[in-house]
């Protein structure tokens, strides 16, 4: 399984009580499976401000680990009620983020499917709350029942 596939994502990012900022992309990129993990890939733009990275997202078992590798190298893994460090390495300087997901909702099949989490974030002495929603549709495609969109109905 190897897909074509429209990757819509919506984040909103509070920092330090600052008036919430958001995020929404629509991108296309590439939907496969491995072993018992589903992934979908895609090339960051100048609009995320990340250009020349690209993001995998891994899902499995319930877990999203978000994977950015190029102009900025980082790995954050979001499972409901856990903490987890990670390594953000930009053209910057690096540094460590702490990452604590309050619910990971996750839906996907071999057609696509959605991912919600709810995370909050600690970078040096600053934190946020922060969500993201990605829903992920074969190009062409309804996910809904994984058949052509406009296609006639026997």
């Amino acid at each position: 399984m190897d897909k074509n596939v429209i990757i819509k994502v919506r984040g909103k990012q509070i920092l330090d009580n600052e008036i919430p900022g958001t995020l929404e992309l629509i991108t296309e990129g590439k939907y496969y499976k491995k072993d018992n993990a589903y992934y979908a890939t895609y090339n960051e733009s100048e609009v995320t401000g990340m250009e020349g990275t690209t993001t995998t997202i891994k899902i499995e078992n319930q877990i999203v680990t978000l994977m950015r590798e190029g102009s900025i190298n980082s790995q954050f893994v979001f499972q409901k009620g856990q903490r987890h460090v990670s390594y953000y390495d930009t053209t910057y300087g690096a540094f460590t983020v702490g990452v604590f997901a309050n619910d990971v909702d996750v839906n996907v099949n071999d057609c696509g499917g959605e991912i919600h989490v709810d995370y909050c974030i600690e970078i040096n002495e600053s934190t946020g709350c922060n969500d993201f929603f990605i829903l992920i549709e074969e190009a062409g495609y309804s996910n809904d029942k994984c058949t052509r969109r406009n296609e006639k109905k026997n």
